[in-house]
């Protein structure tokens, strides 16, 4: 461009000087036209350029257009999210507290079941207590109107087996668990030895001593095998191992139950406790 502006005022200056010739001025005028041509291109260039980058700015615009149109749709979609999140995070926290109650009324049904089948094992025992006086001799005495009347005299026997069940039952099972044992040795092979040897063992376990307790009830199993306090104790065996964490051993003494006392209760129970178990 400065190269232009100095052609034209130098052939104006020649003009005005009036020194130029025909053939200055042709050759003048032929470097203007170079120069005018070389213009021409160098701003058709320019044009083309010019053209390419509104081109690629309108490409930018529209490539930045979809960008900010993904963000926007990105925020929708994470709003969105985070509504479901903390409408599932509620959904969770209540899900979790009906687990937890689920839980413990399950934990709380199942020690029920525990303490209603030691009861229920001490219930069908208890029917010894009456059925003593029952078995009991009668003693006969006269009378002035000669009219017979008897009278139920318990043995020094069935007196200390009471007193130790009494004793028992109140819940003192220390006191209980030593009348018991007085009375085995006195009595140790009579008809009430064997229970007077399983209430040895039950004072213990409610006493949650289970590893004593199934200590007392071998000796009702290996001392009484004819008596019919063997299931009761294979069956609390199961229980005390059970208590233990010994689920092993407590299902082999529960399966010996269900199988080898069939129709009875303590049958029932170990079938019980062995679904409870599953």
């Amino acid at each position: 461009m400065n190269r232009f502006l100095f052609l034209i005022l130098m052939l104006y200056s020649l003009s005005y000087a009036g020194c130029a010739t025909t053939l200055d001025l042709q050759e003048t005028q032929g470097k203007l036209d170079t120069e005018i041509r070389g213009l021409k291109d160098d701003n058709a260039v320019v044009r083309k350029n010019a053209q390419k980058n509104d081109q690629t700015m309108m490409e930018l615009r529209e490539r930045i257009a979809d960008v900010a149109a993904d963000i926007t749709e990105i925020r929708e979609d994470m709003e969105s999210l985070k509504g479901d999140r903390e409408v599932l995070g509620k959904g969770e926290s209540d899900i979790k507290a009906e687990f937890l109650r689920r839980e413990k009324e399950f934990g709380d049904m199942k020690n029920l079941l525990e303490q209603l089948s030691s009861r229920m094992s001490a219930i069908e025992n208890l029917l010894e207590i009456g059925n003593s006086a029952s078995r009991a001799p009668k003693i006969e005495e006269g009378a002035g109107d000669n009219t017979k009347k008897t009278t139920t005299v318990k043995t020094e026997e069935e007196l200390a087996y009471d007193s130790a069940y009494e004793a028992f039952k109140e819940e003192k099972y220390e006191k209980a668990r030593e009348g018991f044992q007085d009375f085995l040795k006195k009595y140790p092979n009579r008809e009430y030895s064997d229970s007077a040897q399983f209430w040895i063992g039950e004072s213990y376990y409610f006493e949650r001593r289970y590893e004593q307790a199934i200590l007392e009830y071998e000796k009702v199993i290996k001392n009484y095998p004819q008596g019919n306090k063997v299931p009761n104790a294979l069956l609390k065996q199961g229980f005390s191992f059970l208590n233990l964490g010994d689920k092993s051993s407590a299902k082999l003494l529960l399966d010996q139950v269900a199988k080898n006392y069939p129709g009875t209760s303590q049958a029932r129970m170990a079938r019980a406790k062995l679904t409870e178990m599953k």
